[in-house]
């Protein structure tokens, strides 16, 4: 593939997918589900097993609402489509490192999953050609080192939902451009 046909199938999955923003606003679901967990009166453990408990649904709230988005779950002639299903699963062996936290220092396993969650987003600016996704991969990865060291985790994810939907505008005024 040369460089033209790249930067094509590059921008019609960005255009079919919209940039991802079905799999941001799934997001801002499960960020809010981990808040409401962290809320609760239960032990920490108990709340950072319904925290990996939370993040299951991603993949069918994604598709459940690319439908109404009008949203391109899966272009089978684009040959990038793939990518992101990828890029997506290239956090998972840093989920290693989350559930270690977990084990290890409880209270700062929200942090551990906010940080691998915005520093696996770096490379959707690239398949997206996403200024927001750069963006987005520092602010919440800084975001949730400093909140996740300060304060509570409710509160991280508390901060995480009110990013997500940031994100979310972001995301409709860059597609905008499309």
């Amino acid at each position: 593939m040369d460089k033209q046909s790249l930067e094509q199938a590059k921008q019609a999955c960005a255009r079919g997918q919209k940039r991802g923003l079905h799999f941001i606003m799934a997001s801002v679901i499960i960020w809010a589900m981990v808040f409401v967990v962290h809320i609760t009166q239960l032990p920490i453990e108990t709340k950072n097993l319904l925290t990996f408990c939370c993040t299951c649904p991603l993949m069918p709230l994604a598709w459940l609402l690319s439908k109404p988005l009008g949203i391109t779950f899966s272009d089978k002639d684009n040959p990038l489509s793939p990518l992101g299903i990828v890029l997506s699963c290239s956090q998972l062996p840093y989920l290693l490192i989350v559930m270690w936290v977990f084990a290890a220092v409880p209270g700062k396993m929200v942090m551990a999953l906010a940080m691998v969650f915005g520093a696996h987003l770096l490379p959707f600016g690239w398949l997206y050609n996403s200024r927001v996704y750069y963006f987005m991969t520092a602010a919440v990865s800084v975001m949730a080192l400093l909140v996740g060291l300060l304060f509570p985790p409710h509160f991280l994810a508390l901060c995480m939902v009110v990013v997500e939907l940031i994100f979310c505008l972001l995301l409709l005024a860059e597609n905008r451009h499309l």
